[in-house]
């Protein structure tokens, strides 16, 4: 039945990947669509910029980023035996989002370092990755001291609150035109990548992805203890260096490259356990890759409404992720009683 999972769940991927294509804010007729895919119509057409331009590599970025947060939540709720736990839960998201208030609320929307400056989008992922990897360093030297992982999650948390807190001091500093561009980055989108964006951003998260994938053993080892995981030889504390390595890689340059999105790094692992029924790394890490994929083209057409507009991610993520997370709580709390 697993094969046969992976191919019904790749098949409805590459439907999703397609009407990400075929449906979008501007209306094209589908025999035009189809056209310009197969190269029919001049490079210098407005509705070949609209399909090749914006709608590919913002349906390719739905996938990769829906597959890293997955990817990403399923680790760490690995790592940390917590059914709750996420990107979002170590302040990996919280600290793009400090990096991008320093430089919308603070500085500008401007950078400059060593007689560079750089303005506009480019100063936001900037600051974005900036934040993230400063959170993901903190939290790898903690990760040399702290040896009992319900600690580090506690204090991921408790960097989490300390991000959050800097930034509504910053907000209260700032001008209403630095609050109103970081609330609307705040919000979510998959349509920031641009075409010559998205080599970079798909090298990076593949190999993030590539990264996970190799953890699937040691991860199986672990789960069944740590004492019998020391005993086979498998170095625990430098399995979670290597899965915080790649989980805050993965969440950084997506949080970089669309915003904070929320719960589907905390929810999608939770439906790809109810498809898959395992408990083994070797199958739900790459059905978390397709679901995940799956997932994030469903909530970027879910976004898509009339009148040409567009309504925010995280304002669809959550109609997905909540009722997960509800059932996967009262699911425990019956088992517990």
């Amino acid at each position: 039945m697993t094969p046969l999972k992976f191919i019904i769940s790749g098949i409805v991927t590459l439907l999703l990947f397609i009407l990400n294509i075929y449906i979008g804010a501007v209306d094209i007729p589908v025999t035009a669509v189809t056209d310009i895919l197969l190269g029919n119509v001049s490079e210098e057409s407005p509705l070949r910029f609209i399909i090749i331009g914006s709608r590919l590599p913002q349906a390719v970025t739905a996938m990769l980023a829906g597959s890293a947060l997955t990817v990403s939540g399923l680790l760490l709720q690995s790592a940390f035996r917590n059914p709750l736990a996420g990107p979002s839960i170590l302040g990996i998201s919280s600290g793009a989002g400090l990096g991008v208030a320093f430089v919308m609320l603070l500085l500008g929307g401007s950078v400059s370092a060593v007689g560079f400056s750089w303005g506009g989008y480019t100063a936001i992922l900037i600051g974005a990755f900036a934040g993230s990897i400063a959170v993901m360093a903190l939290l790898l030297l903690f990760s040399t001291w702290l040896k009992n992982d319900m600690m580090l999650l506690i204090t991921g948390i408790m960097v989490g609150y300390l991000t959050s807190s800097i930034i509504t001091l910053l907000n209260y500093t700032s001008t209403a035109e630095g609050i109103q561009s970081y609330t609307l980055w705040g919000m979510g989108n998959f349509n920031s990548v641009s075409l010559g964006q998205l080599p970079l951003f798909a090298g990076i998260v593949a190999l993030g992805l590539l990264t996970s994938l190799m953890l699937a053993k040691p991860l199986n080892i672990i789960l069944l203890g740590y004492t019998y995981a020391h005993s086979l030889g498998v170095n625990v504390r430098r399995v979670r260096n290597v899965l915080l390595l790649s989980t805050g890689v993965l969440t950084a340059v997506v949080t970089a490259y669309c915003g904070p999105v929320s719960f589907i790094g905390l929810a999608v692992p939770h439906i790809v356990r109810m498809i898959f029924r395992v408990a083994d790394h070797r199958i739900i890490l790459p059905g978390c890759v397709i679901i995940g994929a799956l997932i994030g083209l469903l909530c970027n057409l879910m976004c898509l409404i009339p009148d040409n507009m567009l309504l925010p991610l995280n304002g669809v993520t959550p109609l997905i992720g909540v009722p997960v997370i509800l059932y996967v709580i009262f699911k425990r709390r019956k088992l517990n009683a």
